[in-house]
């Protein structure tokens, strides 16, 4: 769920009007600027605080601070750390450190980490690189960083997490990655990235390619509680509950009622891409028909992005979603592709009670009040798709409080267990162990029994989770399981 919010100040954006092809988005949190020159500059290729000037005159809030997570732990991993194989067949060209890092078929302690405990821990489905904020609200990022996307100044694959030092004055409450960008969220609601941004999917506003460092998201509007990320585009939930959306818009993700599409040089076909924040205002039902009806909705409370598409669940447990409609991910019982955010109508029936929602990179899961989990799309590449929401049968009567999707797998921290599935190939983000890497059931993961997970999140091929370590008891238990030593 979205960080808690502490004051419902700030104005709510107002709708523009486009003339002559122009944007005239300034109230709706964009800059009338982001056609920036410096698209032009070769020195805009890498950016580190080159706007630092124009970033410093946004409005900030002081009233209030965003409350990142109460709970605090021992962070675990299992998966695939061999970042630069993650999710490839073969190493691209001039990669020299290929043969580093190896397959965690059961969950482990890391050696560099021992001594310092962790609040949140994120990754995405797209995602071969991680970032991990400390018990003292630090930001620390390691995986693969060919995009920069780590924000550490260079483009050098980390193994080790390291500090992000642009941002060590500041309190980082949460954070999300993309597939080769991250977001860092500070306590006092601004947000800051780094990484890819070939489609504007930093949100910086200017032509620069990548950002080495972390760069202030040009938004100015309510504070920011949540963010997230897809594979080329982002999501910001402020804190009256609206959403702004920017990055690839090519299947409809960013809710903008366009795919972006137009005829570029040679009849090529182009994206005009969101190079800034850009308030998310119509939401629709479709009945039989297909005839779209607007609908009121006023608080977004959680949102989540596999790689093409997005899902969010408002104050009434209703869930919309929209982008990319392939298997079915959706839930509007067809493959089209939705401009806007759609009603996924099984949820607003019945009494379902949605609490919480989360992506993979082709399929959602929406988990509920009742103890029940629904899963729609696809999570292999054979047989098939869940068109609508169907139950999750072996999480029936599990309370869920986390959830997370990778690539191809889910895991699920419910009661007092760990539970996870997935199909073949896998590379240990199971938890289950060498023998069994995958498996199409639910099962618990035996390695983690007697140890109280509080929350987990799955990148492309690994899964990162925080275990309570409050007691003398449960430290024992961590202390039982492996070290993977760096």
């Amino acid at each position: 769920m979205s960080s808690k919010r502490k004051s419902k100040g700030g104005q709510g954006p107002s709708k523009k009007s486009k003339k002559n092809g122009k944007r005239n988005d300034d109230d709706l949190s964009d800059y009338d600027d982001f056609h920036s020159d410096a698209s032009n500059d070769e020195s805009a290729n890498h950016s580190h605080n080159d706007d630092t000037n124009e970033i410093d005159d946004l409005p900030v809030n002081d009233s209030l601070r965003v409350k990142g997570p109460d709970h605090i732990g021992v962070m675990l991993i299992c998966g695939c750390a061999n970042w630069d194989m993650s999710g490839r067949k073969a190493a691209i060209k001039g990669c020299k450190t290929a043969h580093m890092g190896r397959n965690l078929y059961s969950p482990h302690r890391i050696s560099t980490l021992s001594g310092i405990r962790v609040r949140v821990a994120i990754s995405g489905c797209n995602a071969a690189h991680s970032v991990i904020i400390t018990e003292d609200w630090k930001a620390m990022c390691f995986g693969r960083n060919e995009k920069g996307q780590l924000g550490l100044g260079d483009m050098v694959r980390k193994d080790v997490p390291t500090y992000v030092e642009e941002l060590k004055e500041h309190t980082v409450v949460n954070a999300a990655v993309g597939r080769n960008h991250t977001l860092f969220l500070t306590d006092r609601g601004i947000v800051y990235a780094c990484g890819d941004n070939k489609m504007g999917q930093c949100g910086s506003g200017n032509g620069a390619q990548e950002h080495l460092t972390a760069v202030r998201v040009r938004y100015k509007g309510p504070p920011i509680v949540k963010v997230v990320c897809g594979a080329d585009f982002s999501v910001i939930l402020d804190c009256k509950g609206m959403l702004h959306s920017f990055g690839s818009p090519e299947y409809g993700q960013l809710g903008h009622n366009s795919n972006g599409e137009y005829i570029g040089r040679a009849n090529k076909i182009s994206y005009m891409c969101e190079k800034v924040p850009k308030i998310i205002m119509l939401y629709v039902d479709k009945g039989k028909d297909n005839h779209a009806t607007p609908i009121e909705v006023t608080d977004i409370l959680d949102v989540a992005c596999g790689t093409n598409h997005t899902v969010a669940l408002d104050s009434r447990k209703r869930v919309f979603a929209w982008g990319f409609g392939g298997y079915g991910r959706l839930g509007h019982a067809d493959t089209k592709d939705e401009l806007v955010p759609r009603l996924v109508k099984f949820f607003e029936t019945q009494g379902r009670g949605a609490k919480g929602v989360v992506c993979g990179s082709s399929f959602s899961i929406v988990y509920t009040e009742n103890k029940m989990s629904y899963l729609f799309g696809q999570t292999k590449k054979t047989g098939e798709a869940n068109m609508y929401p169907k139950p999750i049968q072996d999480l029936s009567g599990w309370n869920v409080r986390a959830a997370a999707c990778g690539n191809t797998c889910v895991v699920v921290a419910a009661d007092n267990s760990v539970i996870s599935w997935g199909p073949s190939p896998a590379y240990g983000e199971l938890g289950h162990g060498e023998i069994r890497k995958s498996t199409p059931n639910a099962l618990e993961v035996r390695a983690l029994e007697g140890i109280y997970v509080e929350s987990v999140s799955c990148g492309m091929h690994h899964t990162l989770m925080i275990a309570k370590d409050e007691s003398d008891a449960e430290k024992e238990k961590i202390n039982l399981l492996p070290e993977y030593k760096l």
